[in-house]
């Protein structure tokens, strides 16, 4: 590979960008696509599904097979709550593929017995999440009932494009919530990204029913979007 592809590809990856490595199967010419980049015709369509699916392939397009190596960023799953409900989703979510962190305040909820194995954090998500800053490839749960917890990753996650945001609350609790984050100046179609209630609606119950909910509405989120990353 051409080193100035690899050092390209390589700031894409610390970046945490998606971008596909497009070689010619006849002649072994490469060059990457950047998510967001403007390619047209049958090629376009075809990187197009492979940034949607991040499956690599051969394709063919404009009369050339070419083979789409495909480099998104590994998912993060940020929940802010520590509370019966993350108990559950936090291990699930690590099953199915996430890098999961769990942020609360509250050292009486964010302790180790309670998230053995778990990347806890019992810091205020300002701090918490400084080091690593939510982005586009990033799902958001927010499950404190608590505005001066919840709130701040919300507007976080709204504008950086997280590929799904969800918050616990009743439609009076996020009514609430609405009118917060309109006077914080967001818009109504980014308030509008918001899961709440959240979770798919499969009638759930207990902390762990909700978790299960919350997770498959993350997984169809990060999956079915034409364009996760907003490019």
């Amino acid at each position: 590979m051409d080193l100035n592809l690899l050092k390209a590809l390589n700031a894409a990856r610390r970046d945490r960008q998606a971008a596909i490595l497009v070689t010619a199967l006849e002649g072994g010419k490469s060059w990457l696509v950047m998510k967001g980049d403007a390619v047209e015709g049958e090629l376009g369509e075809a990187i197009g599904k492979a940034f949607s699916t991040g499956r690599s392939g051969v394709v063919e397009a404009g009369g050339e097979r070419l083979f789409l190596n495909v480099h998104l960023p590994s998912p993060r799953m940020v929940i802010i709550g520590a509370v019966h409900i993350s108990q559950a989703l936090a291990p699930m979510a690590a099953m199915t593929g996430f890098d999961v962190r769990v942020i609360d305040p509250r050292t009486a909820f964010a302790t180790e017995d309670r998230f053995s194995g778990v990347d806890l954090v019992a810091d205020w998500p300002e701090d918490a999440l400084r080091d690593r800053p939510i982005d586009a490839f990033t799902a958001l749960v927010a499950v404190t009932h608590d505005p001066k917890i919840d709130d701040w990753p919300l507007i976080s996650a709204l504008k950086a494009r997280a590929f799904y945001v969800g918050a616990l609350g009743s439609r009076k609790t996020h009514a609430r919530r609405v009118e917060r984050l309109m006077q914080a100046g967001l818009s109504t179609d980014e308030i509008n990204r918001i899961a709440a209630p959240i979770g798919l609606d499969i009638g759930a119950q207990s902390p762990q029913e909700i978790a299960v909910a919350v997770l498959a509405q993350a997984i169809a989120a990060l999956r079915q979007r034409p364009d996760p990353a907003g490019g």
